[in-house]
């Protein structure tokens, strides 16, 4: 699980920043160069094994609250999509349908996205075989069908019904902060 935080100038804000979910992979790549050329960015990972331990969306909350963390600068506000707001150390706010609705929260998804997609593809050419560079991650039939063929990676949350009908071992793995622009493209 992959997040980002991102503060914009506002004086150098990219044109076509919009929600990641509404951009095509190529459109987000060039948003992504833009941002990372023209902001501060923060990124963070929680490992499936965090995932596994907390749920989803506390694991979520942490990566948030560590991509500020990771921010070269200490912003006065953050603004957080959904409806739970992180501990951080300045003023929070959520907004739902955030990516919608406020730039850096676009631009931050944007990043996260691109982000995880690029470390996806690391992670396909280092267990051919399941498709990970085209699925991201997903749980789609052809990702499915690969997991019951060749069981379980390092990368699989235990906590995932079809993960746990495979194997009943515990994840490993670490938490990480990346910089985004050192994943290759």
């Amino acid at each position: 699980m992959v997040a980002a935080a991102v503060i914009l100038d506002p004086k150098r804000i990219p044109r076509g920043l919009d929600d990641s979910k509404k951009l095509t992979a190529e459109r987000r790549a060039v948003l992504f160069e833009r941002i990372c050329a023209v902001a501060e960015v923060g990124v963070a990972m929680a490992s499936p094994a965090r995932i596994d331990r907390d749920n989803i969306r506390q694991a979520s909350l942490w990566a948030l609250a560590r991509a500020v963390k990771a921010l070269p600068l200490v912003p006065r506000l953050v603004f957080v999509d959904g409806c739970d707001r992180i501990e951080v150390a300045c003023d929070c706010e959520a907004v739902v349908s955030g990516d919608a609705l406020v730039l850096s929260i676009a631009a931050a998804s944007i990043v996260a996205k691109v982000t995880r997609d690029r470390l996806m593809e690391q992670v396909g050419a280092a267990c051919p075989g399941y498709g990970f560079e085209r699925h991201m991650g997903y749980g789609v039939p052809e990702h499915q069908r690969a997991l019951a063929a060749l069981g379980a990676t390092p990368h699989h949350r235990r906590s995932f019904a079809p993960v746990r009908a495979v194997c009943a071992g515990e994840a490993d793995g670490a938490e990480a902060c990346v910089d985004p622009r050192r994943i290759a493209s």
